[in-house]
């Protein structure tokens, strides 16, 4: 039974602290905006998928109830910055398998200011679900003082630059597309425009990666209506999304086993999760039109960019620099600003993508819409680790 997406929604993505919300706000904003594009009333949803990563237990229950409270089955999903694609996953699942005919997918996410930690709760790194990766980075790069995460994406963007001779302006010209493409989002957190050069003069988080080649914290929501064949046959064909294919990988020994950090941080999740997608929709990366990746920073859209098979390992630098990924190229990467400068509330950002690419392939993306989109592909990765690609495709 085939799955498609008849409603999204989001809120505006937040810089923490700034706007009076709570996470239940977040939520009855954004499923409220995506049963309303959907056409169908909350009593019409049979099961809920629910994903954050900085609330307890069951706070999906405390935000869907602002929704509406018909008793319904609701799933609470943390997979760190994938999680918003699982409840995207989850939704699909659960429609194709027969279980429901329309499922609400959520995910939300009400963070702090400053950076992220590296995972490590509170029995320290030692006890951390991602110890084995940060210390794979530690042996080869050893541990400095900066954000943990930032420190293990730089690693991989020195070995890259090493490995391929990729070059810092290449990596800003990741960073200076997608903040380009932001000021057309009226719900990215920032709509400031850099060219390469002012992405490379900003402070430097951990070299190579400049504070505009990283994703900030961020409040904010969003949500997509997930329903079946039968669902589908009482709306108009012309607003439904089909799922064409999905898939998702976890960490094998080939993200350990070189020591290497461009795989520590998931480049081979997002290669066997593309290949599995493709596989299933019958569809390539030659076939897809509009690309919302995850570029939690610089160097891993240029790693996802090889993963993708959109160009031969080492050359995705040259590949950003050509103006291939950005209006007028083969495809257009990050319509929205990406994670960079659209924002990141880790919950909420795989089906932020979702929504995006529904809105391209609907014709309803206004001054970022791609022309003639037809195919969309998502890919949302968690370090720990999960990477879910997605083909949406247009009816």
């Amino acid at each position: 039974m085939k799955a498609y997406v008849a409603g999204v929604g989001t809120t505006r993505f937040e810089k923490p602290e700034t706007r009076d919300w709570q996470y239940w706000d977040m939520v009855r904003e954004a499923g409220g905006a995506a049963l309303a594009d959907a056409r169908i009333g909350y009593d019409e949803v049979e099961q809920v998928s629910v994903g954050y990563c900085l609330q307890p237990s069951t706070a999906g229950q405390r935000a869907v109830y602002e929704l509406g409270l018909t008793g319904i089955p609701v799933y609470n999903v943390n997979n760190n910055c994938a999680t918003g694609a699982t409840t995207l996953m989850l939704a699909r699942q659960l429609v194709e398998g027969g279980a429901a005919d329309c499922v609400l997918a959520l995910g939300f996410e009400k963070m702090s200011r400053g950076p992220l930690g590296g995972g490590a709760g509170p029995g320290g790194f030692a006890a951390s679900p991602v110890a084995r990766h940060y210390g794979i980075m530690a042996a080869r790069h050893g541990f400095a003082s900066t954000p943990p995460t930032a420190q293990i994406f730089a690693a991989a963007a020195r070995e890259h630059q090493e490995r391929y001779g990729t070059t810092p302006e290449q990596l800003a010209a990741v960073a200076a597309k997608n903040h380009r493409h932001s000021a057309h989002n009226p719900d990215a957190q920032f709509r400031d425009v850099y060219d390469i050069a002012g992405v490379l003069a900003a402070p430097t988080v951990h070299s190579p990666l400049t504070r505009l080649q990283c994703s900030p914290t961020s409040d904010g929501a969003a949500a997509a209506v997930v329903v079946s064949e039968r669902f589908a046959e009482r709306r108009s064909p012309a607003r439904l999304v089909e799922i064409a294919g999905q898939a998702m990988a976890t960490d094998t020994e080939e993200s350990f086993a070189s020591g290497s950090c461009v795989d520590v941080v998931g480049q081979p999740l997002s290669r066997a999760a593309a290949r599995q997608a493709y596989e299933r929709a019958g569809l390539g990366v030659e076939d897809v039109d509009v690309i919302e990746l995850h570029d939690c920073f610089s160097v891993n859209e240029l790693l996802t960019y090889e993963a993708l098979g959109m160009c031969e390992a080492g050359e995705s630098g040259r590949l950003a620099e050509s103006g291939a990924t950005t209006y007028g190229g083969r495809w257009v990467v990050n319509p929205s600003g990406g994670l960079i400068s659209k924002g990141h509330p880790l919950g909420a950002t795989g089906l932020a993508q979702t929504a995006e690419l529904v809105r391209q392939l609907r014709g309803e993306a206004a001054r970022r819409q791609v022309e003639g989109a037809r195919v969309g592909l998502a890919h949302n990765i968690g370090l720990g680790g999960a990477a879910v690609v997605t083909l949406l495709k247009a009816l």
